[in-house]
């Protein structure tokens, strides 16, 4: 299998594990002095937020529902599908155009990975790793097309003597995956599952023990007891970082980043007038040009790094 059909291989990968993640939906609950708040007074209006944390269900499929982030997910894997297939359609020894420019980008992370890893461990790498950052990429990019979130049904009336006041959409057809937390779990899932079993392919399961919380320092034996028991400890805190931490941090800083900027231009285009609004959004739309291409990035090179700690021979460490 070449490595366009590894690629293709993480995309299912990747949509089989989003549809499992959107089986529970996130419940948000308010409790005041031991009452549950469930219906706000009617005296007491609570405006909602422009951009809900949670993508609304537009319709079933049998028991699964189909929210508008995995819609908007599903458009954007077919059209990378399409552009991949219409650029190595008909390969040539001398590229020109859209196969040009995928080589390009392939040769480019081929490279900038073998500067971190060791040639087995890119190969086992780059697929994933190239896969999440077309797809974070384009997925990112998708905020900021005309028209999603923004066409739906569902108008809500706001108070015009409100500051921020707008009649926008609350059941937005399309919403951008990366503002889905399920999504970027699922990605971060898969990247843990993935990084144990390359660690253990490439360490062996004593190996990889020895790796973790073994001396990684050369030592005289009357010091080697209490290095010993250092490295121990600091072994605990590398399998804390590595089960908990490092997916954490990869799956929230993505969403929190995509969200974020969702929410900040949201917030500009619901200003009144609309010249005003239109003005106070250019800014905020390249500054997210610029978020959106640093955060595919950011964790598309974390997850090489990640594994670069774990898929690292000890007298390679001596010798740094």
């Amino acid at each position: 299998m070449n490595r366009f059909g590894k690629i293709f291989v993480v995309w299912a990968w990747l949509a089989a594990a989003f549809v499992a993640s959107l089986n529970a939906q996130p419940v948000v609950q308010a409790t005041t002095n031991g009452v549950m708040a469930v219906v706000a007074s009617a005296k007491a209006e609570v405006e909602a937020p422009l951009v809900s944390q949670i993508a609304p269900t537009l319709f079933h499929i049998g028991p699964l529902p189909v929210t508008n982030s995995m819609v908007c997910t599903w458009i954007v894997a077919l059209l990378i599908i399409v552009i991949v297939r219409l650029t190595t359609w008909n390969m040539k020894e001398i590229p020109g155009g859209g196969q040009n420019v995928m080589e390009a980008l392939i040769e480019g992370w081929e490279s900038l990975m073998g500067n971190v890893l060791e040639p087995k461990v890119v190969k086992w790498v780059f697929p994933f790793a190239m896969s999440f950052f077309i797809f974070i990429v384009i997925s990112n990019f998708t905020d900021l097309l005309p028209g999603v979130g923004s066409i739906g049904y569902g108008h809500a009336d706001k108070d015009s003597s409100m500051p921020r006041a707008i009649e926008h959409v609350t059941t937005p057809f399309f919403r951008p995956p990366t503002t889905d937390a399920n999504l970027t779990v699922a990605m971060a899932g898969i990247f843990f599952v993935m990084s144990l079993y390359w660690a253990v392919k490439y360490n062996g399961p004593i190996g990889l023990i020895k790796h973790i919380f073994g001396v990684k320092v050369d030592t005289t034996k009357w010091l080697y007891l209490p290095l010993f028991l250092l490295f121990i400890f600091i072994g605990v805190m590398e399998s804390f970082s590595i089960l908990f931490i490092r997916p954490v941090a990869l799956a929230l800083r993505l969403y929190g980043n995509i969200f974020g900027g969702e929410t900040m231009l949201t917030m500009a285009l619901s200003q009144k007038p609309w010249y005003f609004a239109v003005l106070l959004s250019l800014p905020g739309y390249f500054f997210e040009v610029v978020v959106c291409l640093l955060q595919a990035f950011v964790f598309t090179m974390l997850t090489v790094a990640f594994v670069g700690t774990l898929c690292t021979h000890a007298d390679e460490e001596h010798g740094h």
